[in-house]
């Protein structure tokens, strides 16, 4: 399966380090169905309120709290916390339940980072019980044009190239009066909004879903989900969800603690009616390293290649050319994605052999593999060229989730220089957390970065993948031809992606 490219890593640099995260067997599976359901654009997000909540905002019963305060009621004693939002209302009508929820809502607060990593991701789809606007915020922050839809009439329009859709199916905290809150709201439901109902049942048969932050205790969901399940029965697609694991020290006594365990337990089985897989967590801080293994799982897929040559060095440049390829025809064959900017005696060989095995082994289209971005040439303004050319590196190489060094020399007022390019594109992946791949052996500046990676190896790999260090060190022998660099490069590509 193919996997196309995203930008950004969870802020992490470099690498990232697992060895305080437990990841179980289930976990890594499903990360590697989720990716393949990336790959096919299949993906959606449901998210409920537990994943606005680490951002600041309320959950639901502290939002009620000081509702049922008024009416006398414990709070932590009510299961039914929409029938308390109910017995409110028919007290004290709708007002005051609409400024509780600007109250606590209206507030500006900042995306979390499981928005952000959701949002870099190619997820198109997103539906959420929220008020808030996290979402659309943190979509908006990674360049994406967001169409959000809480009304009938929404569903409707279309905004342009839109590239990002949010379903805000119990409305939108600029319109608090019409949020969808108390029983009344929630047994009208069906009538009212009934093409939410429609378009979400939709997608729950057309793609896979992820819900993260959601108690499954909405009886709209619930309403949408059993819908589905009568019309496919055992035949209703694969979805899954994230729960944080019952813990001891989160209870006030072990009574509290057992309950709450076999409550979650039947829970977990009746959601396997609707082919709901959950997977457990110790602490909530386990979701964002899941979904940070998915974000670099994707981008690894997408090599970038660094590299220029005026002079060819020890190989002759047919040499060279023949080997840069096969390394992009290899590449393709092996089904990365390349992004290139297409370097000066480099890219065009390298991109002719990756379009070459587009077209002969994947019957695909150019642009689904390729991202190719010659540097504009004709800027007169020296620093305006400049300028431009940085800004057209970070996005070619946040492209990808690998970089390649290879060769780096231009001629300089007849003379040859090392390349201060790709000094820079070096400089710019470490900064977006690439793995970082100098094929030393070639010379100029690809040798001076290898050297540089292997003095202090721990900053860009994990020390303790012996294997990879040891592939990483061979790129610095010299070889007789370029083609004997092939097998070792994609066998270090393979390491990296697999982390």
């Amino acid at each position: 399966m193919f996997i196309s490219l995203v930008v950004g890593f969870c802020d992490f640099p470099h690498f990232y380090d697992y060895s305080d995260t437990y990841m179980t067997k289930e976990h890594d599976l499903f990360i590697q169905r989720f990716l393949n359901e990336l790959e096919e654009n299949n993906v959606a997000i449901f998210a409920g309120a537990g994943l606005s909540s680490s951002a600041g905002y309320v959950n639901w019963k502290e939002l009620i709290r000081p509702l049922a305060d008024e009416l006398e009621l414990d709070v932590d004693e009510e299961h039914d916390l929409v029938g308390v939002a109910q017995y409110y209302l028919n007290d004290n009508g709708r007002n005051r339940i609409s400024q509780q929820l600007m109250n606590n809502i209206a507030t500006a607060k900042e995306p979390t980072k499981n928005h952000d990593v959701l949002s870099r991701l190619p997820i198109k789809t997103f539906w959420t019980t929220n008020y808030d606007k996290l979402i659309e915020k943190s979509l908006e922050k990674s360049g994406k044009i967001v169409d959000v839809k809480y009304t009938n009439n929404h569903l409707a329009l279309t905004k342009q190239k839109r590239n990002a859709i949010v379903y805000k199916m119990h409305g939108d905290i600029d319109h608090p009066d019409s949020a969808i809150l108390t029983k009344d709201d929630y047994e009208k439901y069906a009538l009212k909004k009934a093409p939410y109902i429609t378009a979400l049942s939709g997608d729950l048969v057309s793609k896979t879903f992820l819900f993260i932050g959601f108690s499954f205790t909405d009886p709209n969901l619930d309403y949408i989900m059993a819908r589905v399940r009568v019309y496919f029965e055992e035949h209703q697609r694969q979805h899954y969800c994230i729960f944080k694991r019952c813990h001891v020290d989160d209870y006030d006594n072990e009574a509290q603690f057992s309950n709450a365990v076999t409550r979650q337990d039947l829970l977990i089985k009746d959601l396997a009616r609707f082919q709901m897989k959950t997977l457990l967590v110790d602490k909530y801080s386990d979701i964002t390293d899941i979904l940070c293994k998915v974000e670099r799982g994707y981008n690894r897929r997408t090599v970038f290649l660094s590299g220029s040559a005026h002079d060819f060095g020890q190989w002759a440049q047919s040499e060279v050319e023949t080997f840069l390829y096969k390394l992009g025809a290899t590449l393709i064959a092996n089904n990365y994605k390349i992004s290139s900017g297409i370097g000066l005696g480099i890219g065009n060989a390298f991109i002719t052999g990756a379009i070459q095995s587009i077209y002969g082994y994947n019957n695909g289209h150019v642009n689904d593999y390729l991202n190719m971005k010659p540097f504009p040439q004709y800027i007169e303004d020296p620093q305006l060229r400049e300028k431009t050319w940085t800004k057209y590196r970070y996005e070619i190489i946040g492209s990808a989730g690998i970089a390649l060094f290879f060769m780096g020399n231009k001629l300089l007022e007849g003379d040859v220089v090392l390349s201060d390019g790709m000094k820079e594109e070096f400089n710019i992946a470490q900064e977006l957390g690439l793995a970082i791949i100098p094929i030393g052996c070639s010379g100029f500046m690809a040798k001076d970065i290898w050297e540089e990676v292997m003095v202090e190896v721990s900053k860009y790999y994990d020390v303790s993948n012996k294997q990879l260090i040891a592939a990483v060190n061979e790129l610095g022998k010299n070889v007789e031809k370029p083609d004997h660099l092939i097998s070792k490069v994609i066998h270090i590509i393979n390491l990296i992606s697999k982390e």
